[in-house]
């Protein structure tokens, strides 16, 4: 199952206590546009989940799971960077150092590749 950092959860939990309803909201993972290297990965902020979606809890913090990408998620971690009200997060492989992940941020702490 995805596994989230602190600091990830921290900041999950700072952007869901911005909607109207933070405890149901969160972030979704979900398939983006196809691409030439693949099919990129959307993040979102959403205030409640798809009705087939998986969902994640961890230290307060809710990620929700499309079913789809659930299972390519498994095995991996969701980091987070604070810059300047900027978060920007990170998935990697649970045996991956954080500094070689692949970065999806967008400056309201959701991404759209």
């Amino acid at each position: 199952m995805l596994t989230l950092t602190p600091v990830a959860s921290e900041a999950i939990r700072q952007l869901s206590s911005q909607t109207d309803d933070p405890e149901a909201s969160g972030i979704r993972i979900a398939p983006g546009p196809e691409t030439p290297q693949g099919t990129a990965l959307e993040l979102t902020l959403v205030e409640e989940p798809e009705p087939e979606d998986e969902k994640v809890d961890e230290d307060g913090a809710t990620v929700y799971l499309e079913p789809h990408v659930a299972g390519f998620l498994d095995d991996k971690v969701l980091d987070a960077q604070v810059d300047e009200g900027r978060v920007t997060f990170v998935l990697r492989d649970e045996d991956e150092p954080p500094d070689e992940a692949p970065e999806y941020g967008h400056p309201n702490g959701t991404s759209d590749s």
